[in-house]
């Protein structure tokens, strides 16, 4: 089963970080927190990844091709240039799809349908950390028979707000202010999910598609009570380099 990843936007939020690299490479720890939400899915099984790239997508393109020397110890054969690693790397197959600068969620997504074809897939965002357990997730999903769940976490946020009626959606509306339930990403979709998304780039994800699943009662909520932090902000990402220092980086374990 494919993960497809939304790593375009440029994190205005923390300027103080994406002014020099893309927001899914904001380090926690020694490792971009897109390297974080990937090795969760590898835990489970799932080693197939689509990276919907936007702004400075050139320098996460970079940082894979790159990824093997520079993360493993290697023996390096000056006579062929050949390089043999010393350590297992990890078994990831991943795609790089330009999706443009300005398109939003739903254009991305779009965008990535040709890549899909007729299975269900997974859709997170490139800086959501959790220590969710995917396997649930999808069993719920497919005991739902909804074409979308989204996995809801509840917590006053300024993220969207879902109302939850016997674990399908009634409504979505994003950003709010309230306390609630929120999009905390980790969604498993069907195909028919691209009937819900527009060809435009314009199309936001979260705006048009999840509000439209919601009223034909075609999105389920996995409710997730354990730990779930987004890095929206730099101080997110200087709170979660703390936790990752104390040993408390349960999205890890």
């Amino acid at each position: 089963m494919k993960v497809v990843i939304l790593c375009g936007g440029k994190g205005t939020r923390m300027s103080e970080l994406t002014n020099e690299v893309p927001k899914p490479l904001a380090k926690v720890g020694d490792k971009p927190l897109l390297w974080h939400i990937m090795k969760r899915y590898n835990q489970y099984g799932f080693d197939e990844f689509i990276l919907l790239l936007g702004y400075k997508g050139e320098m996460i393109k970079e940082y894979f091709m790159n990824y093997n020397w520079k993360n493993h110890s290697f023996t390096l054969d000056t006579s062929s240039g050949s390089i043999q690693l010393l350590q297992e790397p990890e078994n990831w197959k991943i795609t790089f799809l330009d999706t443009g600068l300005e398109t939003m969620t739903g254009g991305r997504i779009k965008i990535a349908e040709k890549h899909l074809g007729t299975e269900t897939f997974m859709l997170t965002y490139a800086d959501g950390l959790a220590d969710i357990n995917l396997l649930n997730l999808l069993n719920f999903h497919k005991n739902t028979g909804a074409i979308a769940t989204v996995t809801g976490v509840n917590r006053i946020s300024q993220f969207g707000t879902l109302t939850v009626k016997n674990g399908l959606a009634e409504s979505f509306h994003e950003k709010t202010q309230s306390e609630g339930i929120i999009n905390g990403g980790f969604f498993v979709l069907e195909p028919k999910v691209f009937d819900y998304v527009s060809d435009s780039p314009l199309c936001v994800f979260e705006e048009e598609s999840l509000k439209n699943l919601a009223l034909d009662r075609e999105l389920a909520v996995y409710l997730h009570e354990g730990f779930w932090m987004a890095a929206d902000t730099y101080k997110n990402v200087l709170e979660l380099n703390e936790m990752w220092k104390q040993g408390k980086n349960l999205w890890a374990k």
